[in-house]
C-alpha cells in the first residue's frame, strides 16, 4: 500500500482469526426418568415383599375377596366411602373365607318351602353356603339339585340341626381331652413327688439315731423322676471301706424311706456309686463293688416290704458318675442312687 509521498506503508496487514468452540448440545433427561422409574419400580417390589412376609394367609385372602370383582359379599361387609371401608389388612372381619369367591350361577333352584321364622330366604341361602352344602363352591348339576330337594326336612322340623360332622367343636373338644389329661397327670405327680421328699425328709429328722444323717441325704427332681441319694461323709461312711455290707446307720435310714416309696407308683432304679480311689487287689474292681452295693440296697428296700416286681434295675456306675467331678476322690461320691421314674411325662 502506498502511503503519502509515495512512500510504502512499512507495517503488513493485520489478519484476525476467530476459532467458533462448538460445544454439545443441552443433554436430555431421559435418563432420570428411567432411573425414576426403575428405584420406584424396586420400591414397590421390596414393599411387596415386606407386605407377604408381615400378613397371614387369612388377612392375604380377605384383601383377594374384597377386590374380587364376583365377590358379593365383600361389596356388602366392606362398607362405602372409604378404601376397605376403614379397615386394613390387619383387621379381622367378614372379608376372610377360605372358600373363595361366591359364585353366583344361572338355573333353577329349589323352592324354599320353610325357613326359620322372620328369616329372608335369600340370606337363609347364603347361611346354607356358610354350612358348607355346595352354594357358592362352583356350579350344580341336576343331581345335585335333586339331592337338594331329597334333603328337605318335611314340616313340623323347622329348626332342625344336622348331626355335627368330623372336625366340628365337640370331636376337638375330644382331641384335646388326651392332652389335658396327660398334663393333669404330670403336675398329680409332681404334687406327689414333692409331698413324699417332703416326708422323707421330715422321718429322717424326727429320729434322733438318724438327725445327723439328714445332710447326707440327697433328694432332687429330675428329668426321669424322683431321685433319693445317700451319701457318704467323711468319718460318717454307709458302708466300710472295702465292703457291701451296709453299716446299722445305712439300715435305719433306708427302712425310713421304703414306706414312702411304697405309697408311690413309679417303678425304682436302684444305682451303686464309687469314688475314683482304685479298689485293693487284682481280684475286684470298683464296677463289682457299686453293682454289689447296689444290689445290697435291694435286699433292704424288699425286705422293708417294698414289691420287688416295681424293682426295673440294679447297676453298678463305678466311678464313671462323680457327684463332684472336680474332686474325684470326695467321700460324697460314694452313694447310692434311688429313682423313682415317672408315669407321666413332664
Amino acid at each position: 500500500m502506498a502511503g503519502k509521498g509515495g512512500k510504502k506503508d512499512s507495517k503488513g496487514g493485520v489478519i484476525i482469526k476467530k476459532y467458533e468452540i462448538v460445544e454439545g448440545g443441552h443433554h436430555g433427561g431421559a435418563w432420570k426418568v428411567a432411573y425414576a422409574d426403575f428405584v420406584t419400580a424396586m420400591m414397590a417390589f421390596f414393599l411387596l415383599m415386606w407386605l407377604l412376609n408381615a400378613t397371614t394367609e387369612d388377612q392375604r385372602k380377605g384383601l383377594a375377596d374384597y377386590f374380587s370383582p364376583n365377590n358379593l359379599m365383600s361389596h356388602a361387609s366392606s362398607g362405602t366411602g372409604e378404601p376397605f371401608g376403614g379397615h386394613t389388612a390387619f383387621d379381622q372381619g367378614a372379608l376372610v373365607s377360605d372358600r373363595g369367591s361366591v359364585q353366583i350361577n344361572n338355573g333353577k333352584r329349589p323352592v324354599l318351602d320353610h325357613t326359620a321364622d322372620g328369616e329372608d330366604p335369600v340370606y337363609a341361602d347364603f347361611h346354607r353356603a356358610d354350612a358348607g352344602d355346595g352354594v357358592g363352591q362352583g356350579p350344580m348339576t341336576e343331581d345335585q339339585y335333586a339331592d337338594d330337594e331329597t334333603d328337605e326336612k318335611p314340616l313340623g322340623q323347622k329348626g332342625t340341626r344336622p348331626a355335627p360332622g368330623p372336625g366340628g367343636p365337640a370331636d376337638v373338644e375330644r382331641q384335646g381331652q388326651p392332652a389335658n389329661t396327660a398334663a393333669e397327670k404330670a403336675k398329680a405327680e409332681k404334687a406327689a413327688f414333692e409331698r413324699a421328699a417332703e416326708q422323707i425328709r421330715d422321718a429322717v429328722r424326727a429320729d434322733p439315731a438318724l438327725a445327723e444323717l439328714s445332710k447326707q441325704l440327697a433328694i432332687d427332681m429330675t428329668p426321669d423322676g424322683l431321685r433319693i441319694q445317700i451319701l457318704d461323709e467323711v468319718q460318717l461312711p454307709m458302708f466300710p471301706t472295702g465292703s457291701s455290707a451296709p453299716n446299722e446307720r445305712a439300715r435305719l435310714l433306708i427302712q425310713k424311706i421304703v414306706p414312702v416309696l411304697t405309697k408311690l407308683k413309679g417303678p425304682i432304679s436302684i444305682a451303686g456309686h464309687t469314688d475314683a480311689a482304685p479298689f485293693p487287689g487284682p481280684d475286684r474292681t470298683n464296677w463289682e463293688l457299686s453293682a454289689e452295693r447296689a444290689n445290697a440296697t435291694r435286699r433292704l428296700l424288699v425286705d422293708g416290704g417294698f414289691p420287688d416286681s416295681r424293682l426295673k434295675s440294679v447297676i453298678g456306675d463305678a466311678d464313671r458318675d462323680p457327684l463332684l467331678p472336680a474332686d474325684p476322690l470326695a467321700a460324697a461320691n460314694r452313694r447310692i442312687a434311688i429313682l423313682v421314674m415317672r408315669e407321666a411325662k413332664p
